[in-house]
């Protein structure tokens, strides 16, 4: 099914094709600049760190509905090892088995297309089995460090965790800054929390996924006009889920991605800095968000920590 007119009209005025050149990989990336950057550091105040990785664990948040995006798989290939003989130094090893977007995680500008075009109007046809991205991969997003901005939508609507059928709009939005006294600039990495993760740590792997409050249609001009960097949340799907239009599946990852060229991640756990900014009285930190730099891939597991 072709998607609707109404879909084109919005990626026409998100349209980030061409901003930073013909040639350029990192879209909104670019936004983070060293001034931005210098002023990242100095929200760090109190020096408190707060961790936004889910743990990577065999019951992790993937059920099987996603084909190949497995848990992670933990195997030991060495235990106590003496690899130069008897009584010499002994090793420990270890390998994993996983997908690469299973956990917490970052999509890479490759991982979503939509007519046949990835982000800057390549061909979705770069994308190939035996060198995955060879446009826009993960590890072209070679640092990812800048102001971050927990914009908490469920604290601001007075709520702990939102309903499951609830669509993140622009003036949800515009109500978590006014409750957390900041407000949204070129170059931040935002982080919108609905509480949806409380679900998954609460043992509940399925109703975390479905139904599940997410980002609307709607944001993406928000994010566009405010040259926001990066966009992650608490959600398996990132976006609301079922979608808010039957039959249009997965359209703020095309926008987000394709069109505009902004990176978006999943599955963080934001509710130890819901806590933290709330103690704080600040909601602005110093955000380190680091993909782990695997050639060609459409994403990449991360281990996020916001500095405030």
């Amino acid at each position: 099914m072709a998607l609707p007119e109404e879909f084109h009209e919005i990626a026409k005025r998100v349209n980030n094709w061409g901003r930073w050149g013909a040639g350029d990989e990192i879209g909104t990336l670019n936004l983070i600049t060293d001034e931005v950057v210098r002023e990242a550091a100095a929200c760090v105040r109190a020096g408190r760190r707060v961790p936004l990785a889910l743990p990577l664990q065999p019951d992790g948040v993937q059920t099987g509905v996603i084909p190949g995006r497995v848990n992670p798989l933990h195997v030991m290939v060495q235990i106590n090892q003496e690899l130069f003989g008897p009584g010499t130094v002994a090793c420990s090893d270890d390998a994993v088995t996983m997908g690469l977007q299973a956990g917490t995680h970052w999509d890479a500008l490759a991982h979503v297309s939509h007519s046949g075009k990835l982000y800057n109007g390549r061909p979705a046809h770069t994308v190939t089995a035996h060198g995955g991205a060879g446009f826009a991969g993960i590890d072209k997003a070679r640092h990812v460090v800048s102001r971050g901005v927990l914009l908490d939508v469920a604290r601001a609507r007075g709520v702990d965790r939102l309903a499951g059928g609830h669509a993140v709009t622009p003036e949800d939005l515009e109500r978590a800054e006014e409750f957390g006294g900041v407000r949204v600039g070129a170059g931040d990495i935002v982080l919108v929390r609905t509480g949806q993760v409380q679900v998954y740590l609460a043992g509940d792997r399925h109703g975390y996924g479905y139904p599940s409050p997410g980002l609307s249609v709607r944001t993406p001009e928000w994010f566009h006009a405010r040259d926001v960097a990066a966009v992650a949340n608490d959600t398996l799907t990132f976006e609301i889920f079922p979608p808010e239009s039957e039959n249009l599946w997965l359209p703020v990852h095309a926008l987000d991605l394709v069109e505009m060229g902004m990176l978006q991640g999943q599955n963080w756990n934001l509710e130890e800095l819901s806590t933290a900014c709330g103690e704080e009285r600040r909601y602005a930190f110093l955000l380190s968000a680091m993909p782990e730099p695997f050639v060609g891939a459409t994403g990449t597991p991360v281990a996020p920590v916001a500095v405030l």
